[in-house]
């Protein structure tokens, strides 16, 4: 075999594998919204139908919507500031919990709540709820191309959340205290839509939010995931 043929057969293997790459890349992203967009496209207002009890979450700010940024302060425009993850870290008791999502292999993932580092943690969004009381407690959480999703690694630990659905169930240990949260509604956001921050006393709700889609160097939306508690007669601890 001459010397122009191993590189002409080379230049052919390259060729094929780089096809291989680009779509591997390309297809997650493009195939994001006819596969799992459609079930969840529609923009919804906060929590409830009747959200007569919600509150703005405080601390608001300006901030940049560069979201491959690990600082879940650059996540929505007009959230809480680097400064407001930071206070509420130091002033909670408890720093952390867990969460487990049996569907998606989730088992025990640390939730920092105010942390202000998303490859090393989840982090729950400063002002909202801790979980099993009553509102809207927040867990930001990062997404990546499906194909690398580990759910052990936190930089890839939520590319698998559109593959959710209404009635998986979610589950969180806080202070010694084990909550059971229903899936009930998954929506699309833009990252000015901060109303999905806001609180609701009338039950104790949970929140997941990521980019989508899951790849796309912009992430032009936000994923939300909200769960409601498992009625106290399943699932006690609410006050």
């Amino acid at each position: 075999m001459t010397q122009k043929t191993i590189l002409r057969i080379a230049a052919v293997i390259s060729g094929i594998s780089g096809i291989v790459i680009l779509t591997g890349v390309i297809y997650p992203i493009v195939s994001f919204d006819s596969t799992y967009g459609k079930n969840f496209s529609q923009l919804v207002s906060p929590i409830g139908e009747n959200p007569v009890s919600q509150q703005s979450v405080q601390g608001a700010s300006t901030v940049s919507t560069n979201t491959n940024d690990s600082n879940p302060s650059t996540w929505f425009v007009g959230g809480a500031s680097s400064s407001d993850f930071a206070a509420s870290f130091i002033a909670s008791k408890v720093r952390y919990f867990t969460i487990s999502i049996p569907k998606l292999k989730i088992d025990n993932a640390t939730v920092a709540i105010g942390g202000q580092d998303l490859d090393k943690s989840l982090v729950q969004y400063p002002g909202t709820a801790l979980p099993g009381k009553r509102g809207n407690s927040v867990i930001f959480g990062h997404s990546i191309l499906p194909i690398f999703y580990n759910p052990k690694n936190y930089i890839s630990i939520f590319s698998l959340l559109p593959t959710l659905q209404p009635g998986d169930l979610i589950y969180v240990d806080y202070d010694s205290v084990s909550y059971t949260y229903k899936v009930e509604q998954m929506f699309e956001v833009l990252p000015t839509d901060i109303q999905v921050l806001d609180q609701d006393s009338s039950d104790s709700f949970l929140t997941l939010v990521t980019c989508v889609p899951p790849g796309d160097p912009s992430n032009p939306k936000r994923l939300i995931v909200r769960a409601r508690v498992i009625p106290p007669d399943q699932n006690t601890g609410i006050d």
